[in-house]
């Protein structure tokens, strides 16, 4: 497997206006700002992107934003997950059409598949697509987890080359890398430091979302310069803004964050709600902490 995508890569929120309708103006601005703050790549339509509360007009609407702001200049990956096999190989379609770099794909996230119907499942798909897929384990919100050996056996997949690993355990990031090689490129989905650290080849976060270049310096320092003890010390300095967005507040605390910060990304969608008036302050603490109210003031 060419190992084409590494770094850290920011799972997108979605810009909604006042009226709660999709900003396209807004996702690009915010989409112009991560690749200037230095991100190495980004996902729209994740969790953190609400896909699942978007119509399928506005996710391929949001889809070509970010990939014609992005024009080449990091790779995008399309958030193309769904519960039926054949919806997923048409996002995939769609994915492709609008030049997209790779697909991020979910697994069946009701049907609770076995092991065989979870290997048909992305047989199908990696057949009908040209695009790389990063399968995606999320047991937490999916209620399947793609274990280690499930994963070294989806690696087998032509087309399946990339996982982003989002259980809190990070030894699974050294159990796929020993059981897949080469046949599978691991991404870390919440320990960005301690996944590096165990080998993967990059970081899908919701943090970078609000600190774009810090996340991204994060790999470099870990990954490429091997600088353990930098790369621990920034690790802290950011966990206040990683523990803000952890949890059920992804979405919520990630918007709001971000509204501070100068950019208008509207509410989450129904079924979610905003953050609470009495949660704002934690917000600002955090964003305190490692000092971006001062650097929104300085802009």
């Amino acid at each position: 497997m060419n190992k084409r995508f590494r770094g850290t890569y920011t799972v997108m929120v979605t810009a909604f206006d006042v009226d709660g309708a999709i900003d396209l103006d807004a996702q690009a601005q915010f989409t112009d700002w991560q690749i200037q703050e230095g991100i190495h790549g980004l996902i729209p339509l994740g969790s953190t992107g609400e896909f699942l509360s978007m119509t399928t007009q506005e996710r391929w609407d949001v889809a070509k934003c970010v990939i014609d702001t992005t024009a080449g200049r990091v790779p995008v990956l399309i958030g193309a997950g769904a519960e039926r096999t054949e919806d997923v190989i048409e996002n995939c379609e769609m994915a492709q059409n609008l030049g997209a770099d790779g697909v991020m794909i979910i697994p069946p996230f009701y049907s609770t598949p076995t092991e065989a119907e979870l290997v048909h499942h992305y047989t199908r798909i990696a057949a009908s697509t040209d695009l790389p897929i990063m399968i995606y384990n999320n047991p937490a919100t999916t209620n399947i987890d793609m274990t280690p050996p499930i994963v070294a056996r989806l690696a087998q997949i032509p087309g399946v080359d990339y996982i982003k690993e989002s259980t809190m355990d990070v030894t699974r990031v050294r159990d796929i890398i020993d059981l897949a090689g080469e046949e599978i490129s691991v991404f870390g989905g919440i320990m960005g430091f301690e996944s590096f650290v165990e080998g993967a080849d990059g970081w899908v976060a919701v943090g970078s979302n609000i600190m774009p270049a810090a996340s991204a310096q994060l790999f470099t320092l870990t990954t490429i310069d091997q600088d353990y003890d930098a790369a621990r010390a920034l690790y802290r300095s950011m966990l206040p803004v990683i523990r803000l967005v952890g949890g059920h507040r992804y979405v919520s605390a990630t918007k709001a964050a971000l509204g501070l910060l100068g950019f208008a990304m509207g509410s989450p969608r129904a079924p979610r709600l905003s953050l609470p008036e009495h949660e704002f302050y934690e917000v600002l603490a955090a964003l305190d902490s490692v000092g971006l109210l001062n650097q929104q003031q300085a802009r």
